[in-house]
């Protein structure tokens, strides 16, 4: 088994709110349509039928799931749609009851079509749709059960993880293969990272691909700390990173650190953008994509000798590490909880920024380590079922134990106590173990505690 996936797959081109509950049955519907256009059947479908199972019935109104879903049947992808066309297409089906089915069939959809069922969890996984597509007399044309497996990854029921297997030519299934690997090769983890990434494609495809994953997650930083109001969902949030921003630019001591705020600034910027539906990367969720960029942020404002060039190791390295999350854990907040989704983004950043810091394979393997360790057991429980409270504040603090992780280990020669890979294991057990209402179904935790309005 190897646990290595593709930096182009765990860092996705996606829209808010998340990556599970948005970007994934999205990305359902939309392969849904296509198998129909593939397949000769989508001019003969009247009408589709979606049910949302588990956490997506529970928490999918406040995650934008029905209008992801309808937006992917339209044919929309999540790396390429315009947000605007996204927001409220579930919404707007009251004006007119129908979807163009993969962009060029129009069928009856109405919002009844999207069926809430938040008591039944199918065994596949806690987020599962299922599509039925109907002809004119009523007959199934086509039904098929879907799986947002996390980090925007989705699964078709009966269908092996990976559709498409690939020869890397270093696998490793844990840390603990990895750092050898790196030891016998004489490479850095990025560079482990690197050569398997040429398996696929040409060195010059992979720099240009991480230079826009960087571009995009610049873009949503810089337009995060320009926005301002009040997010969407009833909750009445208001956006802070713009004030911060201002505050930190007309701060009067030139003698008072600031780094900590901006860091905080910057991972704020990135989870209002999610939060107001917009354009972001997953990281490798939506829900904790503000920490990956805001210690990028961090290491090139505040840390001299890091430039953009730096950016691909860092990069290179949190994908590495993030992999061994998703093969051997989980990434998803409704099977592990939040420690699924903040705590291997946690771990991602602090083992990228130890990387550009100079770090080795062992020190990078102790900041990730350090950086899960203390995630382990965190519920995720938002309030009102949206990525707000308190996943944007809680990008804000795991950026900060990111950086202390990075530079604990820094202090160290890698060697310690708890290995990355047990706290890895011990995370997958911890989420087996977490009761339901803590994995993102807003069932327990703050949000049964805190008054919505």
């Amino acid at each position: 088994m190897t646990a290595y996936v593709s930096a182009f797959d765990l860092f996705s081109l996606g829209l808010g709110p998340s990556s599970s509950h948005t970007v994934g049955p999205m990305r359902a519907a939309e392969f849904f349509a296509r198998r129909l256009r593939e397949a000769g059947t989508l001019e003969g479908v009247a009408r589709v039928h979606c049910v949302l199972f588990g956490s997506l019935g529970s928490t999918g109104i406040g995650h934008g799931t029905p209008s992801a879903v309808v937006a992917g049947l339209s044919g929309l992808a999540p790396e390429t749609a315009e947000p605007d066309l996204v927001r409220g297409a579930w919404e707007r089906l009251d004006d007119n009851p129908t979807v163009l089915l993969a962009g060029t069939h129009s069928v009856f959809f109405a919002r009844d079509d999207i069926e809430f069922q938040p008591r039944t969890r199918l065994p596949g996984h806690a987020n599962a749709l299922t599509l039925t597509a109907y002809d004119a007399s009523g007959e199934t044309v086509a039904e098929e059960t879907y799986f947002s497996v996390g980090g925007g990854f989705i699964r078709r029921d009966g269908e092996s993880a990976d559709r498409v297997a690939v020869d890397w030519p270093l696998p490793f299934a844990d840390a603990a293969t990895l750092i050898r690997l790196c030891d016998e090769n004489d490479l850095s983890i990025a560079e482990i990272a690197m050569r398997n990434e040429l398996a696929v494609h040409t060195e010059a495809q992979i720099n240009e691909r991480l230079d826009l994953i960087w571009s995009t997650m610049h873009a949503c930083v810089t337009a995060g700390l320009a926005g301002s109001g009040e997010l969407p969902g009833g909750l009445h949030v208001q956006r802070r990173a713009a004030a911060l921003r201002a505050n930190l630019e007309g701060a009067s001591n030139p003698d008072h650190d600031t780094t900590t705020e901006w860091l905080h600034a910057f991972a704020l910027a990135v989870n209002e953008e999610n939060a107001a539906g917009g354009r972001v990367v997953t990281a490798p969720t939506n829900g904790a994509a503000g920490i990956v960029p805001a210690v990028a942020m961090y290491a090139l404002r505040f840390t001299p000798g890091v430039d953009e060039t730096d950016i691909r190791t860092y990069l290179l390295t949190a994908t590495a590490i993030g992999a061994l999350f998703k093969a051997n854990a989980s990434i998803s907040g409704a099977e592990a909880g939040c420690q699924g989704e903040v705590g291997p983004a946690c771990a991602m950043a602090a083992a990228g920024l130890c990387a550009v810091l100079g770090g080795t394979p062992r020190q990078i393997e102790n900041a990730a380590e350090i950086a899960m360790e203390h995630h382990l057991g965190l519920t995720c429980d938002p309030i009102g079922g949206l990525v707000q409270v308190p996943c944007i504040e809680r990008n804000a603090i795991a950026s900060t134990t990111a950086v202390s992780a990075a530079r604990l280990a820094l202090h160290g020669d890698g060697t310690h106590l708890v290995s990355l890979d047990a706290v890895i294991e011990t995370m997958r057990q911890t989420g087996l173990d977490m009761h339901t209402k803590y994995k993102e179904t807003s069932e327990g935790g703050l949000a049964v505690n805190v008054i919505e309005c």
